[in-house]
């Protein structure tokens, strides 16, 4: 897979919390939808941090699989 950057990744508005990620704010996803390469994906805790972008094929299959139970749920 290409390794993409996002310039300006932190100041983009529209990131949401996963809301799979902990009620304490201890392990929190963030997601940028509607991306034209895929989908954004950062920790939370780490705004300036590094983002990794998931292809939108594989991101919605991962959805589907943590919404199954595949990985233990909630």
């Amino acid at each position: 897979m290409a390794e993409r950057t996002i310039r300006g990744a932190a100041a983009r508005t529209g990131w949401r919390k996963s809301s799979y990620s902990g009620p304490d704010n201890d392990s929190c996803l963030e997601v940028l939808d509607h991306h034209p390469h895929g989908t954004p994906v950062r920790d939370s805790k780490v705004p300036y941090g590094p983002v990794i972008v998931v292809p939108s094929g594989a991101w919605s299959a991962f959805v589907d699989a943590v919404k199954g139970g595949a990985f233990g749920g909630r």
